[in-house]
């Protein structure tokens, strides 16, 4: 038997909830999945998730804004909500397994399962999965991860589901209107701080450094006649600092709250390290340390090290594990 669930993760008058092409979860995006139950003949139940989200997902990104880092939240509704509180919920309804969309696949059972990449490399989203455990990788299953997006869709029109054409999302979902920035300052108190060049000098000031990341060009409140960057977040002090393309160049990091899908090694390892869900993975010496952190080495420097994001473990297409990025070293 088979059942559908949807989460219902914000209230009707919420402004998250309006109906938009490039993100997911809205009340039209439940309509659909009720559809789809419809066509597929089988049972469609929505679940409220909204104080798990709230708590897990948004207030942790803001949370994490305000501390001068760069968070994904998807990483997070993954962990928290999707494959903690909804799984919980699923098994709750006697089920065996959860099925969802994500693009990815899993290898193996008993207590050696792993995860890999999506046969699918533009739409992998094993990045956003490395938290997953052995527990959780047991109940999960990823139906459409040894499929391509065209051969989903195909399907989808086959079976007559409703949503076989509908665009992918592309937002965060919880944005109304995709201007993360705003959304952040409106729920993060200002705090005024300067802004530096790369000797210390200050060259211009800010309310809040919420409103900077690694990498950044724009928007930086400066003119400085050539191009400058944020090379560093200082949230203590409230300090932004601008450099050259050079001073974005890291040859490691450190990453904390380190998840190992099967299980810790006890020496360093070689690996391919993703650093964004964007980018490829770069070749590099991965070092567990102590208290769940983990250090690595870059073969060759990488741009833009960004506390926040995830550092994501690779040895061919199996996930190794990953870690939030603590801080670059340089």
């Amino acid at each position: 038997d088979v059942i559908g669930i949807t989460m219902r993760l914000w209230k009707l008058d919420d402004p998250a909830a309006v109906p938009s092409k490039r993100r997911c979860c809205s009340v039209e995006d439940t309509d659909d999945a009720r559809q789809a139950a419809d066509a597929a003949g089988i049972p469609h139940y929505v679940l409220n998730m909204e104080r798990e989200f709230q708590q897990r997902v948004v207030d942790y990104f803001v949370a994490e804004y305000g501390r001068g880092r760069t968070p994904n939240p998807c990483l997070a509704c993954n962990e928290h909500v999707k494959f903690r509180a909804l799984l919980d919920r699923a098994m709750a309804f006697e089920a065996d397994f959860l099925a969802t969309g994500h693009y990815a696949r899993i290898e193996g059972d008993g207590a050696s399962r792993r995860l890999l990449r999506a046969v699918d490399p533009n739409k992998d989203q094993s990045y956003v999965l490395y938290t997953l455990g052995q527990a959780e990788l047991a109940r999960t299953l990823f139906p459409v991860g040894a499929l391509t997006k065209p051969e989903v869709r195909a399907l989808a029109a086959e079976m007559r589901l409703p949503v076989a054409e509908k665009p992918d999302s592309a937002d965060i979902c919880f944005v109304p209107d995709g201007d993360y920035r705003a959304f952040v300052r409106d729920r993060l108190p200002r705090a005024a701080g300067v802004t530096v060049d790369r000797g210390g000098a200050v060259v211009a000031r800010h309310d809040g450094v919420d409103g900077f990341t690694i990498g950044q060009r724009k928007g930086l409140g400066v003119a400085l006649g050539e191009r400058r960057f944020v090379t560093g977040i200082d949230a203590e002090r409230n300090v932004v600092t601008l450099g050259v393309e050079d001073d974005l160049m890291s040859r490691g990091l450190v990453a904390e709250n380190v998840n190992w899908i099967g299980g810790a090694p006890h020496a360093e390892l070689r690996a391919d390290t993703k650093i964004r869900y964007r980018t490829s993975a770069a070749a590099s010496t991965v070092t567990p340390l102590e208290g769940g952190r983990a250090r690595v080495t870059f073969d060759r420097p990488q741009r833009a090290v960004t506390p926040g994001q995830a550092a994501v473990f690779y040895d061919g297409d199996a996930v190794l594990g990953g870690g939030t990025i603590a801080r670059a070293e340089r």
